[in-house]
């Protein structure tokens, strides 16, 4: 199988997604680049608990057409292609449902980093308007609002997509972006207790301090892409 390894690198990294609480059954996609001319992509409907390398779908970037694998690709493939095809410093693009980013996304504001993130996800985190899931306008939507060195974005009522050179830096932008989210987040319900308007958010904003260190293995996840990035 000549794309064999890419496909195994994308199982991993769905797992690893799925460890962190990122993923869920078969919510979220990725997509990775193998070369120039190839991309790996999470196939279409499938629990990643069950997922084998053999269902990961391999296509030509330039039209999407299937080249290996034997499940359809994810309905979010032109989404992450956008990406790809217009940041060619890209190597991997990741699209979450994770819970306090997305819970940032439904507040329809785009997010300041803090400097201490600024590394992995760049100056801000832009809010890209509402539009369907696998659809051609979501894409062109994010399309819009892609720039240079910002590596992570809010889509509205749809979750997030971080992205970076590479997957362990793609990964490392989808904690970042939570963690940034959470602390967002806790200061907005700290206002509204301070001013005794919502004494009740008391207990969500403790949730939210408590759930500030996730469980994560002593070392970040760094398997390299399974070839360099040209």
């Amino acid at each position: 199988m000549p794309f064999e390894s890419a496909c195994e690198h994308v199982v991993a990294l769905c797992l690893e997604l799925s460890r962190r609480g990122y993923f869920a059954g078969t919510g979220g996609n990725l997509m990775l680049r193998i070369d120039a001319e190839h991309v790996a992509v999470t196939p279409s409907a499938t629990d990643y608990a069950e997922m084998r390398p053999a269902d990961v779908a391999v296509l030509r970037l330039r039209d999407l057409a299937r080249v290996a694998g034997e499940r359809p690709a994810s309905v979010e493939t032109s989404l992450h292609a956008r990406v790809l095809r217009a940041r060619p410093e890209v190597g991997c693009s990741i699209h979450t449902h994770q819970p306090v980013a997305s819970a940032c996304a439904l507040l329809g504001r785009p997010l300041t980093v803090a400097p201490r993130w600024r590394a992995s996800l760049g100056d801000c985190v832009p809010l890209v308007g509402y539009a369907p899931s696998g659809s051609a306008w979501l894409a062109a939507r994010l399309g819009a609002a892609l720039r240079p060195h910002l590596n992570a974005y809010l889509m509205r009522n749809h979750g997030i997509l971080c992205c970076g050179p590479d997957s362990a830096a793609a990964l490392q932008a989808v904690d970042d972006l939570e963690a940034l989210a959470r602390e967002h987040l806790a200061e907005r319900i700290a206002e509204q207790v301070r001013a005794g308007r919502q004494p009740q958010l008391q207990r969500v904003m403790d949730a939210l301090l408590a759930s500030a260190q996730p469980d994560t293995p002593d070392q970040a996840f760094a398997a390299p892409p399974p070839q360099a990035h040209v």
